[in-house]
């Protein structure tokens, strides 16, 4: 397994954390930075799927 599959697995879960405690608390800032960084950590867990597949690996 690709280690930016691994970060970005960690990325999304704290994306997740970040945007449960904006809503949590009302703020729209912190919601928003959540989203960004399960965005971000959806397209790093992609990158390391795909060099997984080019290397053989599942």
């Amino acid at each position: 397994m690709d280690k930016d599959r691994i970060e970005g697995a960690m990325e999304q879960a704290k994306g997740k954390v970040k945007e449960g405690a904006g809503k949590l608390t009302g703020d729209q800032k912190l919601e928003a930075e959540g989203k960004a960084d399960k965005a971000s950590g959806k397209l790093q867990n992609a990158v390391g799927g795909l060099k997984d597949t080019l290397r053989g690996d599942k």
